[in-house]
């Protein structure tokens, strides 16, 4: 007789794992088959209405070598500036304050969330009475427009902090500035941050409405003389110069949050 023999069966090699995409290189495929939909799209359009890529390409050389885009830029850039880092500077450590304490919170919180939901645009007129149509003025309705978002975040950053880490610092007799310094703003800084990213949309916003309500310069004159020629190629140029800014800044910001809190980035998942 045969002796039968068993074969266990072969296991099959496993696939290596793939590896995933980058997210730069999905992003500029993204950009790159928008800006080829948009670039077909718009040639199919009368230019009165919109324009496409190649068109305002062309406009954009024809501002940067005038010299006019840049002057334009420049002077848009400095009240958003200064206005956004008071922003900054002014409403993070008030959201701090507020969430920290809670007299200031019982005392203060109800002005800062009013504002929050103030329509800022209606009180351009009186900013304008106050401060005039100058530098001044522009540098006001861009504070006021970015500080919110970073004051409430950090307020919200606070008030999600576990009570038991501050229990532990108070056990150990911890004073208050050691507890907000140590514990309080290393654990609120991914919202201090989140709050910065949403204030710069706003500040944008409101760096274009106060060229448009005061003095007229900067990139907002650019739009206002284009769209009054019916140039809408040139209309677009400030208006993706400020989107590519807003993108850069955002960007920015992200880059200097890994850089400060690299452990945000691990607990999230982010760094793969």
């Amino acid at each position: 007789m045969v002796a039968e023999v068993e074969h266990e069966p072969i296991e099959e090699a496993e696939a290596p794992a793939r590896r995933p995409l980058p997210r730069a290189f999905i992003t500029t495929v993204s950009v790159a088959v928008a800006l080829a939909l948009w670039e077909v799209a718009g040639r199919q359009i009368n230019p009165v209405f919109i324009s496409y890529p190649s068109a305002i390409a062309a406009a954009f050389w024809s501002l940067a070598r005038s010299g006019q885009l840049w002057s334009a830029f420049s002077e848009s850039l400095q009240p958003f500036a200064i206005g956004y880092g008071l922003a900054v500077v002014l409403g993070a450590p008030i959201g701090l304050v507020l969430g920290r304490f809670r007299l200031a919170e019982a005392t203060f919180g109800i002005y800062v969330t009013a504002g929050f939901a103030m329509p800022l645009v209606a009180l351009v007129p009186l900013l304008t009475l106050w401060l005039g149509l100058g530098f001044s003025v522009k540098v006001a309705i861009i504070f006021l427009m970015a500080f919110f978002p970073v004051c409430i975040n950090a307020w919200a950053g606070v008030s999600a902090v576990p009570k038991s880490l501050i229990d532990v610092a108070k056990s150990f007799v911890a004073s208050d500035a050691v507890i907000l310094r140590r514990i309080i703003l290393p654990a609120t800084l991914p919202y201090i941050v989140a709050g910065m990213k949403l204030a710069i949309g706003r500040a944008v916003v409101g760096m274009i409405i106060a060229e448009f309500f005061t003095a007229i310069s900067g990139l907002g004159a650019i739009v206002i003389n284009a769209a009054n020629n019916f140039d809408t190629a040139t209309m677009f140029v400030p208006i993706l110069l400020l989107v590519v800014l807003a993108i850069g800044l955002t960007a920015l910001i992200g880059l200097v949050e890994r850089r400060i809190a690299p452990w945000q980035a691990e607990i999230a998942g982010r760094n793969e």
